[in-house]
C-alpha cells in the first residue's frame, strides 16, 4: 500500500472544513489531564536476550504472577484453558487468517466462524448469532443501537448493575445521537428495581446484566415481560457466560437480544485483553444485526459450502443503510471460544459452572462464619459483594503486600458502598487458597 502524506494545504483545508484551527483542537473533547503533551520516556534499546531477561524480571513483580492469589472477577475471569486449545490456536493457518473481501475462497475460516455462531446460539438459547464483535462493552452498545433501529423509539432503560465500563461505552455511543438513557436503580437484595418502568413510554429496550456486576442473578423473565408490555425489546448482557452452564439461558427467559463478553471461553486475561464480543438474537431481527454473519449453503453440485451471508456495514452498503461501522469480527478469539465450547461440551460447562458456584459459596459461607456481612442476599454466581470493617483500605493494601488481592473495591462506581469489595472465586482457586484469604482477612 502506498503512503500518501497530507500536505500543509491539505491539512489546512480539512481543518477549515472541520471548523477548528489546529490539529490539537480536534482533541479538546479529551480532558487535558488525560492527554500526553511531552515525548514518551522510553528506555534505551535492548538486544533480544536483554529484553527477554527484562520482561522475565518484570513478570515476577506484577500481581498477575502465579504467586499472587487474585480474588477479582468484575468482567475478566481466570479459568483453566485446555492445553489442546492453546496448541490448536497457535497453528499458523488460524493465527494468520482473516475473513477476506472475497470470503468464499476461505472456506476453513468461514466454517470456523459458522461453528462459533452455532455454539454461541446454543449456549445463549437464541436463534442466530453474529460472527462476533470486539468485546462485551461494544456488544452491548451495538445491541442497544440494534433495538433503536428495530423499534424506531428514542429511549432505553439500563440497569445500574450492568458493568460500569459497559454503561460508559453505551453512553459514549449514544451521547451524540440524541437518544435518552434511563438508569434503573437497584434493590437492597442486589437486583435491579424495575418499578419505575411502569411509568415510562417510548421505550426501545430494557437492558439487564445477569449475573450482574454484583454477581447477583437477575429476574430476567419479569424484565422481559415488562419490556414486551411496553412494546420494547429485552436485552440481556453478561460478563460470565460460564454461568449459563447452571442458569437458564437468556433465550428461555424471554430475551430478544443476548450480548456480552466471551473472555471466559478459552481466552486468557492477558492484562485486560483481548476480549470477545458475543451477540445473538431472534431470527426476525437478523437484518438489523451489526457486523458479519456466516451462513451455510450448497453449491451447484450439491456440495456444502459457507458464505458471508450478511455484512451490512459501511464498506459494503450505503452508509445510511449500515447497521454498524464495526469493520471486522474478532476471528481468532471467536475461534478460541468455539474450540473451548466444543472441547468441554455441554456436560463440561455444567460441571465447570457447578464447581465455580460451589467454591464461591464456600468462600461466602466462611466469610459469614467469621463475622463479615454479605451485602446482598440474592443468589449469586462466581462473585459477590462483602462488607469489610470500616476503613479497611489499610488491611486491603497489607494483604496485597502478602500477595493476596482481596477483591475489588466497588465504591469507585457505587460511592454509597464504601468498604464493600467484589470477590470472585473460580475453579482455579483451591480450598487452601480460599482458607488462606479468610485467615488473612481475619488476622
Amino acid at each position: 500500500m502506498r503512503y500518501l502524506p497530507h500536505t500543509d494545504e491539505d491539512i489546512s483545508a480539512m481543518l477549515t472544513s472541520s471548523g477548528v484551527k489546529s490539529l490539537d483542537d480536534l482533541f479538546t473533547s479529551i480532558p487535558r489531564d488525560c492527554r500526553r503533551t511531552g515525548d514518551l520516556k522510553l528506555p534505551k534499546p535492548l538486544t533480544e536476550w536483554e529484553l527477554t531477561a527484562r520482561i522475565d524480571a518484570l513478570s515476577r513483580e506484577v500481581a498477575s504472577s502465579p504467586e499472587y492469589k487474585i480474588f477479582i472477577g468484575a468482567g475478566s475471569y481466570d479459568h483453566f484453558i485446555p492445553e489442546s486449545l492453546s496448541y490448536l490456536l497457535s497453528r499458523s493457518e488460524f493465527v494468520t487468517s482473516y475473513t477476506p473481501y472475497q470470503p468464499e475462497i476461505s472456506q476453513g475460516t468461514l466454517q470456523a466462524i459458522y461453528e462459533y455462531q452455532t455454539l454461541t446460539a446454543r449456549l445463549l438459547g437464541m436463534e442466530v448469532a453474529n460472527a462476533s464483535l470486539y468485546d462485551g462493552a461494544s456488544a452491548l452498545a451495538e445491541a442497544i443501537l440494534m433495538s433503536l433501529r428495530i423499534t424506531r423509539r428514542n429511549r432505553v432503560a439500563l440497569s445500574r448493575l450492568i458493568h460500569p465500563l459497559y454503561r460508559s461505552v453505551v453512553e459514549t455511543y449514544l451521547k451524540p445521537t440524541g437518544y435518552e438513557i434511563i438508569e434503573l436503580p437497584y434493590l437492597t437484595d442486589g437486583t435491579t428495581d424495575l418499578s419505575s418502568i411502569d411509568d415510562m413510554d417510548d421505550l426501545a429496550a430494557i437492558a439487564l446484566q445477569s449475573p450482574n456486576f454484583f454477581g447477583s442473578i437477575e429476574h430476567l423473565r419479569s424484565a422481559a415481560e415488562k419490556a414486551h408490555e411496553k412494546g420494547g425489546l429485552f436485552i440481556t448482557s453478561f460478563t460470565e457466560p460460564i454461568a449459563y452452564g447452571l442458569l437458564k439461558n437468556p433465550g428461555v427467559l424471554g430475551a430478544d437480544i443476548a450480548c456480552g463478553e466471551g473472555q471466559s471461553l478459552g481466552i486468557s486475561r492477558s492484562f485486560g485483553g483481548p476480549g470477545l464480543g458475543m451477540l445473538a438474537g431472534k431470527m426476525k431481527y437478523v437484518r438489523n444485526m451489526p457486523g458479519r454473519l456466516v451462513g451455510k449453503t450448497e453449491d451447484s453440485e450439491g456440495k456444502r459450502g459457507f458464505v458471508l451471508t450478511l455484512a451490512t456495514r459501511e464498506q459494503h452498503i450505503r452508509r445510511e443503510k449500515a447497521t454498524s461501522n464495526i469493520c471486522t469480527n474478532n476471528s481468532l478469539c471467536a475461534l478460541a471460544a468455539a474450540m473451548y465450547m466444543a472441547s468441554i461440551g455441554g456436560t463440561g460447562i455444567r460441571e465447570l459452572a457447578q464447581i465455580n458456584y460451589d467454591k464461591s459459596e464456600y468462600l461466602k459461607r466462611e466469610l459469614t462464619r467469621t463475622g463479615h456481612r454479605i451485602a446482598f442476599q440474592s443468589p449469586t454466581f462466581n462473585e459477590f459483594v462483602v462488607q469489610f470493617p470500616p476503613h479497611s483500605k489499610h488491611k486491603y493494601d497489607s494483604l496485597i503486600e502478602k500477595k493476596i488481592v482481596a477483591g475489588l473495591p466497588v465504591d469507585r462506581w457505587y460511592p454509597e458502598l464504601s468498604d464493600h469489595y467484589l470477590l470472585c472465586c473460580t475453579e482455579t482457586m483451591t480450598k487452601d487458597d480460599i482458607d488462606l484469604l479468610v485467615r488473612e482477612v481475619n488476622s
